[in-house]
């Protein structure tokens, strides 16, 4: 059975943060894959915040290049909205029986965790592999056996910054991998 780490995220745009973290996943945790999900759209963000969804998802395409473990996911897009990601694990879950699914997550999302849809439901049938934010520990479910809280490095980039950044004009293309930066550079997004 292949071990599929889902790492879900509008990646508005995506960023090195996110993909030190899911090469982390990959190196330093029992994951064999990490899929990239591509949200369309978030139930808990404005809807008018966000690129096209295939325009991220391009981007997203272009970060992961031909990466062997990492993946880019669309599943979402076909799927009633908004997307909640018990639906999401149910429909992966049947479509690829040979592969088993679960959740990469900062602490900051552990926390609020119990408020998901399901939750007590995908914690029965999912790991979750959690990632360190600087303000938040977890909670309670931090100690649960079927989570993971890992010692990825603690990334202090968000996308909200990042646009922000470029609609003033800065320079971040450190903080993108070169071939987003290059077209959100020639699209001119976020300006």
């Amino acid at each position: 059975m292949t071990k599929v780490g889902l790492y879900f995220g509008t990646f508005n745009p995506i960023h090195i943060g996110h993909c030190v973290i899911a090469q982390h996943m990959l190196e330093f945790t029992d994951l064999d894959q990490v899929w990239f999900v591509v949200t369309p759209h978030n139930p808990h963000k404005k809807k008018s915040s966000l690129l096209d969804d295939h325009q991220r998802l391009h981007m997203v395409n272009l970060a992961v290049g031909n990466h062997y473990k990492l993946r880019v996911s669309d599943v979402e897009f076909g799927l009633p909205q908004p997307s909640y990601t018990s639906a999401t694990l149910a429909y992966l879950t049947e479509k690829f029986p040979e592969k088993t699914f679960h959740l990469i997550m900062g602490a900051d999302n552990l926390e609020s965790f119990p408020k998901w849809k399901n939750h007590e439901a995908i914690l029965e049938q999912h790991e979750l592999y959690v990632y360190p934010r600087i303000d938040a520990q977890g909670g309670a479910l931090a100690a649960h056996p079927k989570v993971h809280v890992t010692a990825a490095p603690i990334m202090q980039i968000a996308s909200t910054d990042i646009r922000n950044a470029l609609k003033a004009g800065k320079d971040v293309s450190f903080m993108l991998p070169e071939a987003v930066w290059k077209y959100i550079d020639e699209e001119l997004f976020y300006r």
